[in-house]
């Protein structure tokens, strides 16, 4: 099913609410005036709010793992809403909450 293409202007969340940013969004391709992410880039996240006691927290960083399955951009599927990514050390999921919506992908 088509979803929207990721951009580095869309709010992704880690599943604790740090904010997280790609590191290396594809400059050839541009959505809505920004460029888009590809699986390939991984995520930075800041302001994780889960401190555990003892144990593997706060999240970190972010890597899609399930992307777009068929619509790459430099040879790696673009990130689209519906797509999965794990935060390290903790292992829960990136949460994409609002991206663009003009250009989808399956």
């Amino acid at each position: 099913m088509p979803a929207p293409i990721l951009h580095l202007g869309a709010t992704v969340l880690c599943s604790h609410g740090g904010q997280a940013l790609p590191t290396m969004p594809s400059p050839r391709v541009m959505a809505m005036g920004q460029p888009i992410t590809t699986i390939a880039a991984p995520y930075t996240v800041a302001g994780c709010a889960f401190v555990p006691p003892a144990g593997n927290g706060p999240c970190v960083t972010g890597q899609w793992v399930v992307g777009a399955v068929r619509v790459t951009s430099m040879g790696q599927p673009v990130v689209i809403m519906t797509g999965m990514a794990v935060c390290v050390p903790t292992g829960t999921p990136l949460l994409p909450l609002v991206a663009q919506t003009r250009v989808l992908a399956t």
